[in-house]
């Protein structure tokens, strides 16, 4: 591409509306432009970006096997019902109807689809295994989109589903993506991480996340100092070491107005880690208490689990009038007219501080012991400095991008559709399912979040716009200009793609353009042309090597091939 008489702007200052790096370098380098809340045009050096790393996903996802179709975006709202999804993904989901009113939506995720094209084929064992996937647009109504193209309400994904005849089968299709992800993401050159996660609303028994390690991220990664535990904090546990002190006895103290547990904990003298709180929650219309450590988190995620329930909410004054609970002393203690839960940490916990249903008052010195509760189950998120799961180590905290995640999906779908095979005695059994999602607006915002500096982006070679930037600093200068033009058609026939800045700008406005759109590899033909030399530079690097004319195309060449 030749910059002049090309679409091609830059801003010099921040957009305003941006929350992230990515997305306020990714617009003011003229890639991305917002339309409103959640919703990006690509402008076309963006564009190219997205199609390199689309190609690279392609060409990964072909060598496992897999093919590619296309689904509509367009559905029947009726479709999302069969499997119960329409009420579990609520208004996540874009609803429209059609001039005949009847209802649709923008496709959030395609399970229910490739099911039923899975059916129109599969009829014995002999049809199996296989994997079929797409790439295209998604749709979802996201509360607070937000950090440039990481959360949008459209977004591009690839989605792939395999289908095999048993869980051995699955496991075989499942390494297979999961092995082809890795691969995806070692060739754009991102940091990640790759964690157990909850299946959500997709369901089935395994759920791995693929999480580019940044500053900025929505995600939580919990993972060890010592070995290889990686987990998302959705589901992430630790080890609780039971207390070895010995019980003391009971006692009712008075703690006027000490309604928080900071407030308790000071006016006792105590840690927050002796204490004990409640949160008093309506789950599905029933007040439920919940108990943890006075210092923990509640994990909201691990609750639904427990009850199997999509949300939870905070009891309102009338669930809480039901029981003798006391907002800001409740305790587990002699407590009535509610469902006790206490975590499992605070079972091994001794000589705690807890609520005693009456205002004013708590107990010291509580135990297990001197209360009873219906559930006791992990309901925490996990604090850093925890003890690791499987080792001795350490948890500790990163944000995470999420870029990619696997599935094993089970019979979820394939039972609620339909989709049967006969085995060799005739047997007719359910397909078993996986589930392969990756998003390469997000990978594009996950590179950029890894690969900046002060003068913009830094692209890696395998996603660049261009791998090559001339810079032709005199258009004017004939030598200049027919060497530049010589080069760049040079560089391009050998499969180089190169852009070449022939507009009529200042040097130093040339340069801090090409920086900002994060070109790997500047070549400036100047004056020094007259000597035979044009200096090279790396974005990644401050210096500049004077190359020979006869030598820069084999120099970039070789470079290229050696970091590919």
């Amino acid at each position: 591409m030749k910059l002049k008489n090309s679409y091609f702007y830059t801003l010099r200052e921040n957009a305003k509306d941006e929350d992230s790096t990515s997305g306020n370098l990714l617009v003011r380098a003229g890639m991305i432009k917002k339309v409103s809340s959640g919703i990006y045009m690509y402008l076309p050096l963006g564009l190219k970006v997205l199609d390199n790393i689309k190609k690279i996903i392609k060409e990964e996802m072909d060598r496992t096997g897999a093919q590619e179709l296309l689904m509509p975006s367009l559905i029947p709202e009726e479709i999302y019902d069969t499997c119960g999804r329409n009420q579990a993904m609520g208004a996540s989901m874009f609803h429209l109807k059609d001039r005949y009113d009847k209802p649709y939506v923008l496709g959030p995720t395609h399970e229910e689809l490739f099911t039923i094209a899975a059916k129109s084929m599969v009829k014995s064992y002999k049809n199996l295994p296989f994997t079929i996937y797409q790439d295209a647009p998604k749709y979802r109504d996201e509360a607070r989109p937000r950090f440039g193209l990481i959360r949008v309400r459209e977004f591009f994904m690839k989605d792939a589903y395999s289908f095999d005849r048993d869980e051995d089968g699955l496991d075989v299709s499942y390494h297979k993506m999961y092995d082809a992800y890795k691969k995806i993401f070692d060739r754009v050159k991102l940091n990640y991480a790759i964690v157990r996660a909850d299946t959500g609303v997709m369901g089935g028994s395994l759920s791995e996340e693929f999480q580019a390690v940044t500053d900025v991220g929505e995600d939580v990664l919990v993972l060890c100092d010592k070995c290889n535990y990686a987990s998302n904090m959705e589901i992430a546990k630790t080890v609780i070491s039971d207390s070895n002190e010995e019980t003391r006895k009971l006692e009712l103290v008075e703690t006027p107005h000490m309604e928080t547990i900071e407030d308790v904990s000071n006016y006792l003298n105590i840690p927050k880690e002796k204490t004990v709180k409640a949160m008093m929650m309506n789950i599905d219309g029933e007040l439920v208490v919940l108990f943890l450590r006075g210092d923990r988190n509640l994990n909201e995620n691990k609750v639904c689990k427990l009850f199997n329930v999509s949300e939870i909410n905070f009891a309102d004054d009338e669930l809480i009038g039901k029981s003798n609970a006391v907002p800001g002393f409740t305790g587990p203690i002699n407590l009535s007219g509610a469902k006790i839960v206490i975590d499992d940490e605070v079972k091994s916990m001794k000589n705690f501080v807890v609520g005693a249903n009456k205002s004013g008052y708590h107990y010291i010195n509580a135990n297990v012991d001197d209360f009873k509760y219906d559930i006791c189950a992990d309901i925490k998120e996990v604090l850093e400095g925890d003890n690791c799961p499987c080792c001795d180590g350490k948890l500790y905290f990163k944000k995470g991008i999420e870029v990619g995640n696997t599935f094993k999906l089970g019979t979820k779908y394939s039972e609620k559709l339909g989709l049967t095979y006969l085995d060799e005695n005739n047997n007719s059994n359910p397909v078993v399912m996986g589930c392969y999602g990756i998003g390469a607006g997000r990978i594009l915002a996950a590179v950029v979040e890894q690969n900046n500096d002060e003068k913009g982006i830094i692209f890696p070679i395998a996603v660049a716009p261009f791998k090559v930037a001339i810079a032709l600093i005199n258009p004017k200068d004939e030598v200049a200009s027919l060497t530049a033009n010589k080069l760049y058609d040079e560089l391009n026939n050998l499969g180089i793609d190169t852009l070449l800045d022939d507009r009529d700008e200042r040097a130093g406005v040339k340069f801090n353009d090409l920086d900002l759109i994060g070109i790997p590899i500047r070549i400036t033909v100047g004056k020094k042309i007259n000597e035979g030399l044009v200096e090279f530079k790396l974005r990644c690097e401050s210096e500049s090597l004077d190359i020979k004319l006869d030598e820069i195309v084999n120099y970039v060449k070789e470079y290229i091939d050696a970091n590919k």
